[in-house]
């Protein structure tokens, strides 16, 4: 993956970088010594890794202004950084450029029961949300796998879900307004407290955006009330199209269930090693989970029950308990660590039609046997948001690249289905090459005038999202 190399000029500001740096914040928020730098240079992709030329975690919306301020006047790349468990590439670094990292920026601002809001600072990890508002009865909706870990910075930058995004929706289905601030160091107010906000949709616009827009420090979250009780059930068959049919039925059917999560033999196999879930041994599972009144839970579960049975299932087993729901979603949320212990891997995020699943799955396991590298397929089946995790040896010679190739064709499937790139991890650096495949140069060029507007200098975490081709012609005509 090719990276920008970094630019002598910006180097040669690094002392006077610092200095400005230090006079504008307090003295722990500014990093540079080579060896304190190293945790900044690489995200969840690992694969690459570059190490910044400094680092700051300010604690305000005011210290972050001023951070985009100075780097602006210096004409010094800046990449926000939320907790680093992008898995696109999100927040890697060039080695002229500034990280910014929210880490620190934890508080929360207000709760508000009766506008059903929470503000917080964009530092605060997901699940750390609904832990502050649990107690009373509430919840955020959006739960990505890395939610104890994630913060809600990165969850804007990249709209992500989460296993229940198919009833509550994506983060930008829960986001109801924001505090930007510009590469210039501008603070901009966006939406608020309120349902929707008059004029052009920016809202929209910036969740999602990945960091090429602007700086969000500060977030109004919508907060729902916690629902009487919830349900899953497991069904198991022994082929992955037929699981894959499943959830297309369930779909068709007109029943929302609050999440329909599958695992293939692989990830299957791999999390029963690590966390004895009790799976079958069978070629794929579905996770089928619903909620509302017992009544409604029973009602919704009979009926996902039922189409589940025209298509031969090897075990269909229905939870009747706390502790039994508890032991079907184990294995689930422990899939990507158990995956980790077995082979290095590189996890996709391309979304398709929920029609669509049989074909693609079929598709992905033809390029398995064509490249000759195993695939875990783990993902929200709902909506149709695809997680293949390809297995590849990091140490062995041309297994990345290989690996890299197999995962462009899996996404070039997703878009040729009707599909898109990704659905929550983002474009990054993983997919930026990629989005000649998916837009032609009319929609591009809109795209990035729209970048124009934000970030004129186009300093705004580089080298992301745009290939990177018309990327760096961009910025030597705007630099």
């Amino acid at each position: 993956m090719e990276m920008p190399k970094a630019d002598p000029f910006r180097l040669a500001r690094k002392d006077t970088l610092v200095r400005r740096l230090r006079e504008a914040l307090p003295a722990d928020a500014v990093i540079d010594a080579p060896a304190e730098l190293k945790a900044y240079e690489c995200d969840a992709l690992t694969a690459y890794r570059c190490p910044p030329l400094v680092a700051v975690l300010p604690r305000s919306t005011r210290e972050v202004s001023a951070v985009a301020r100075i780097c602006h006047d210096l004409e010094i790349p800046l990449i926000p950084r939320g907790a680093g468990t992008s898995l696109a590439g999100g927040s890697l670094p060039t080695g002229d450029a500034v990280i910014l990292g929210v880490a620190r920026m934890t508080e929360t601002l207000e709760v508000s029961h009766v506008d059903r809001i929470i503000r917080v600072q964009t530092g605060r990890t997901n699940l750390s949300v609904t832990g502050e508002v649990e107690g009373d009865g509430w919840f955020y909706a959006p739960d990505p796998s890395s939610q104890l870990a994630c913060a809600i910075a990165g969850n804007i930058a990249m709209n992500s879900g989460g296993a229940h995004c198919l009833k509550y929706g994506v983060t930008t289905n829960n986001l109801l307004g924001v505090t930007l601030v510009r590469m210039d160091g501008t603070v901009v107010e966006i939406g608020g407290a309120h349902m929707d906000a008059p004029g052009l949709d920016l809202l929209g616009l910036v969740c999602g955006s990945e960091g090429q827009l602007g700086i969000v420090t500060e977030a109004t979250l919508r907060i729902l009330p916690k629902p009487e009780g919830a349900r899953p059930v497991l069904i198991a068959y022994d082929d992955n199209e037929t699981a894959g049919q499943c959830v297309s039925d369930i779909i068709k059917a007109g029943i929302l269930p609050v999440a329909i999560e599958f695992m293939d033999r692989p990830v299957i196999r791999a999390t029963e090693d690590f966390a004895h879930a009790g799976y079958p041994d069978v070629e794929a599972l579905l996770i089928v989970e619903v909620e509302g009144s017992e009544a409604e839970i029973d009602e919704q579960l009979t009926a996902i029950e039922a189409i589940a049975r025209r298509h031969d299932p090897v075990e269909v087993r229905r939870s009747n308990s706390a502790e039994e729901s508890a032991a079907i979603w184990l294995g689930r949320k422990s899939a990507f660590g158990a995956m980790g212990q077995i082979n290095d891997y590189m996890c996709l995020d391309g979304t398709i039609p929920v029609s669509e699943l049989p074909r693609v799955l079929k598709g992905i396991r033809e390029l398995s046997k064509e490249y000759g590298l195993d695939v875990g397929n783990v993902f929200h089946a709902g909506d149709g948001n695809m997680h293949p995790l390809i297995l590849f040896d990091a140490n062995k010679p041309g297994d990345l690249e290989k690996c890299e190739a197999m995962g462009a064709d899996i996404l070039r499937l997703c878009v040729e289905v009707g599909g898109c790139l990704t659905g929550e991890h983002g474009v990054g650096i993983e997919k930026r090459d990629l989005m000649h495949h998916q837009f032609d140069p009319v929609d591009l060029e809109a795209q990035m005038r729209v970048k124009d507007v934000f970030d004129p200098r186009w300093l705004l975490n580089p080298a992301k999202v745009f290939p990177l081709d018309v990327t760096e012609a961009r910025r030597s005509v705007r630099a």
